[in-house]
């Protein structure tokens, strides 16, 4: 130090006594001049001599051009090394150069008076972590530590600079495979100062001039230091490597520390790898079953396609593939999900705090994302079940550039139908398969381009002369651009299609083809500005197209007495525009505010009846039809959908979270059934149909215990909703022509309180969930036939108060581990019949109130054991067993109750269930 310090001065003295402050002028004229060709140009041209490391010039590319005339060397070099990270000092025709950092010609004040004070505290002034030892690092630029403690620069120093922050981001990937990382927790030693890396590993941080530590601490991946040396905005990216002894009992990974500091309330992020360890129905993995053993997210029941969400309805619910809508997310009547698993990269699951640039449905959204494929290398994965195979692979186009991966996946569930003894089983037919193409292209640091193609198909036919087939179909593109470093815009394009068929063929000479379909296009433009550390604006708009053919029924034989039906099709857009901003007002509090206008317009051609006005919607009160062209406009709908989030912490482990949602939603499901089947329609809002509305408010408590150990969470949440759809008793939907004839809307109103433990590190890990909620539905009309239990409020079809699972895998060793999964619910309610009554001749059936009664409640037990091959590195393909049971203790779970009148004229009630036996499976899986 003392020598550095006699430099210093000898320097300075140097100047004061030779420096002969030249007023030698220089006049030049550059274009597209190399730097190194006008250092050449300078000493050739005047007296003074540059002093510098090649390596400096060679490694500089810029090209500079401009004019001086009489101009000074400090003037001209102030212009030429501008957009460098070189500085300069000048002394007696000594022309110094200088990396980032800047040879300061007077001391700090108080230097003297601080170090000795250092000095005095028996303070260890080599410490690089002694902030008076950075002190004086800082205003010195002594560099000599380097060799302790390597040193990133960004941008150079300025002495004359009045900043005192500077913004900070890159971009975190994997050191291997170079794939972003995202959620990774990024900090700064010793002052509370962090952040997280977004879904593209992008990360951003608002720093102090001078030294900054930033560090990563994760149990996935080896802890990274980095000591930053911070003089201007600037880039810094950030390579990672994962630990060896990665843990992958996880199954839902929501980091504690990401949990307790996002903002958001009531998400969910399914961890896709680690569901091979949740025995779920015949072995097969599924995103969606694991999704419903969470807090807040039900079905009414086995082979069930829908999810109620916070006391929402199925149709509430938009589940995203890679930007695109899937309509119907299930194969084989809900038992498998359409979402290829083993392709899949991540799954967030929104109950809460929904995000603005989310429109179109009021309880949750599904974001699934696809695997980009193996950049580097040909790999794969894929298992074999007792019902379905999947396969799974991904290869680079071109290395570390672009990538393709490829997943399908299909059934042979027939070879067990022919094995039944029963006749009928035997004559029928159930299947399905799906496969999926991603393309992936980085075309460099600022662009990248992403396209989807996915198809899946279901048939089946039991015991039937009827054969159903469904199937989804989507397509998406993505383009993500960065401007800058605060500026980033994605642009998507998507397009879905949902159809279905009935072809009943038998002897009967009307027999027929049954169809429906809808489609949709949409485009979205989203932005994101970081405008500062404590403004993060996003920004953007969304257009979407509707097309639906609501049904036809053609009869197949000649001699079909069956009249042929089309109803006329149905189109509509819907856009919307919306404004975020992610303002961090203090250290503690995080707020997100988001505004979104959505806007519907029911468009032509299309035949729209219009009723008495006072009387109830049916076909007598039907005064005139009118006609209306081609994309037309029929009816016009649209409002703001404030959101809002803020979360407080009370210490580092520990917040509060609260959200308000408002939410708008054109699009209906009619459905005739309890729960959601392959053959609902939906339909759009239009003159006589409005569209459904909720505000939602929801606060909760975020605790980590044991150095995020374990996870804690109680989230409280009620719902107020408009014009939710139901139907009158005995309602006929397909194929009507005035089907809102048939309809009731009407007012809905959920509450509950969720409660999660989680326990996500150890042998044994896991987690428990217990919700009690309720869902109640108002159906008050102005007319008797518009209401429903005398217009009061009763409980939904998939009202289940209570709701308790348990999730635990306990592991014996690397490679064996048992896991559990047990479920309770409240039986979901139900109509009985109470009682007979005579109305002239007739004797007719008297039922209870709409849905006062309930089945009996639902509980199952499943187990299962997880063998892994060895762990050699060097093999062709890493294995896992899976042997589970589903439904372990054979309780008979009712699906539905169905009453028959005897020859006595006694109504006697049936149950019905799916599974009521153990049902054990093994898959094998394995990748590559």
């Amino acid at each position: 130090m003392r020598k550095i310090i006699l430099v210093l001065l000898f320097l300075l003295v140097n100047q004061i006594l030779f420096s002969q402050n030249s007023n030698e002028k220089i006049t030049a004229e550059y274009k597209n001049e190399t730097l190194a060709n006008i250092i050449k140009s300078i000493e050739n041209t005047t007296s003074y001599k540059f002093y510098f490391d090649p390596t400096w010039i060679e490694s500089n590319k810029t090209l500079f051009s401009g004019n001086f005339t009489n101009v000074t060397a400090e003037e001209l070099l102030d212009k030429v090394l501008n957009k460098t990270d070189l500085n300069f000092i000048i002394l007696n025709k000594k022309i110094i150069l200088t990396l980032h950092n800047t040879i300061h010609d007077e001391l700090p004040v108080n230097y003297f008076i601080d170090a000795p004070a250092a000095n005095q505290n028996n303070t260890n002034l080599n410490n690089p972590e002694n902030p008076v030892f950075y002190q004086q690092y800082d205003s010195l630029s002594n560099y000599s530590v380097t060799k302790k403690a390597p040193i990133a620069f960004i941008g150079k120093e300025n002495k004359d600079t009045v900043k005192k922050n500077f913004i900070i981001s890159g971009y975190i990937k994997n050191e291997e495979t170079g794939k972003p990382e995202p959620n990774i927790y990024i900090k700064v030693r010793n002052k509370n100062i962090s952040t997280s890396s977004d879904q593209d590993g992008h990360y951003s941080l608002q720093l102090p001039r001078g030294n900054n530590i930033i560090e990563i601490k994760s149990l996935s991946h080896k802890d990274f230091v980095k000591t930053l040396m911070v003089y201007d905005d600037g880039d810094f990216d950030i390579n990672v490597n994962e630990k060896s002894n990665q843990l992958d009992e996880v199954v839902i990974k929501k980091k504690g520390q990401k949990t307790v500091e996002s903002v958001i309330s009531g998400l969910v992020s399914i961890d896709i790898e680690g569901m091979k360890n949740v025995p779920l129905i015949l072995g097969e993995r599924d995103i969606l079953k694991v999704a419903t053993t969470f807090p807040g997210i039900k079905t009414t029941g086995e082979g069930s396609a829908g999810f109620n969400v916070r006391g929402g309805k199925e149709d509430q619910n938009l589940i995203l593939l890679d930007n695109a809508v899937l309509y119907n997310p299930q194969h084989f009547l809900g038992f498998f999900s359409a979402i290829n698993p083993y392709t899949a990269k991540k799954a967030d699951i929104y109950k809460g705090s929904i995000p603005a640039d989310f429109g179109g449905r009021l309880s949750s959204v599904f974001d699934i994302t696809t695997k980009n494929g193996n950049p580097e290398k040909f790999s794969g994965e894929g298992a074999v079940g007792p019902i379905t195979s999947n396969l799974s692979f991904g290869l680079p186009i071109q290395k570390n550039k672009s990538s393709v991966i490829v997943g399908v996946r299909a059934t042979y569930s027939d070879w067990i139908l022919k094995a039944l003894d029963d006749e009928e089983l035997q004559n029928s037919e159930a299947g399905f398969y799906d496969g999926i193409l991603k393309y992936n292209n980085a075309i460099n640091s600022n662009n990248n381009i992403e396209a989807t193609l996915y198809y899946s198909h279901d048939r089946f036919s039991i015991s039937s002369d009827s054969l159903y087939k469904y199937s989804n179909r989507l397509a998406s593109a993505k383009w993500d651009h960065t401007f800058n470093k605060k500026h980033k815009a994605a642009f998507i394009f998507t397009n879905s299609e949902y159809k279905f068929n009935i072809d009943y063929d038998s002897e009967d000479i009307n027999s027929f083809n049954f169809g429906y379909k809808i489609n949709e296009s949409q485009f979205q433009a989203k932005f994101n500005y970081a405008f500062s550390q404590k403004h993060n604006f996003s920004y953007g708009i969304a257009g979407k197209l509707y097309n639906i053919s609501p049904g036809y029924q053609h009869p197949i034989k000649p001699e079909a007495t069956l009249i042929s039906t089309d109803i006329a099709k149905e189109k509509a857009l819907e856009s919307g525009i919306y404004l975020g901003d992610n303002y961090k007002f203090s250290d503690k509090l995080l707020i997100d505010i988001g505004l979104r206008y959505s806007f519907y317009a029911s468009l032509g051609a299309a035949d729209v009846n219009v009723y008495e006005a006072g009387l109830p919607l049916n076909d007598a009160t039907i005064i005139r039809t009118d006609h209306y062209n081609n994309n037309e406009v029929i009816k016009t709908y649209g409002g703001l959908e404030p959101r809002v989030a803020a979360r407080y912490f009370f210490t580092e482990d520990f917040s509060i979270k609260a959200s308000y949602d408002g939410t708008r939603q054109y699009i209906h499901l009619l459905s005739s059934n309890v729960t959601q089947s392959p053959t609902d329609t939906w339909k759009l809002s239009d003159a006589n149909v409005k569209p459904q509305s909720a505000q939602q408010v929801s606060l909760g408590l975020y605790k980590n215990l044991k150095d995020e150990e374990y996870e804690l969470s109680v989230e409280g949440y009620y719902k107020k909703s408009k014009n939710i759809l139901d139907y009158k008793v005995g309602a006929q939907l397909l194929l009507n022509k005035n089907v809102e004839t048939e309809l009731l809307q009407g007012e809905g109103k959920a509450y509950g309180v969720e409660f999660l433990i989680k326990k996500q590190v150890g042998n044994l890990n896991g987690w428990i969930g217990y919700t009690y909620s309720r869902s109640l539905i108002k159906l008050d009309g102005q007319f008797i036939e518009e209401k429903i239990n005398n217009g009061k409020y009763f409980s939904s079809n998939f009202d289940k108060p209570h709701d308790l699972s348990a999730v635990l895998n306990y592991k014996f060793t690397r490679r064996y581990s048992l896991s559990t999964n047990f479920l309770y619910q409240t039986g979901r309610p139900v109509t009985f019949p109470i009682g007979t009554y005579h109305y002239g001749d007739a004797e007719y059936t008297l039922y209870s109130d709409r849905n006062k009664y309930r089945i009996p409640d639902y509980v199952r037990l499943d187990i299962g054991l997880n063998i892994e091959g060895n762990h050699k590195i060097k093999k062709l393909a890493h294995s896992f067993w899976n042997i589970s049971i589903y439904n372990v203790l054979g309780r008979s779970n009712p699906y539905s109750i169905y009453f028959v009148t005897d020859n006595a004229g006694k109504i006697k009630a049936y149950k019905t269930s799916i599974f009521s036996i153990p049902v054990p499976s093994i898959t094998y899986n394995f990748k590559f």
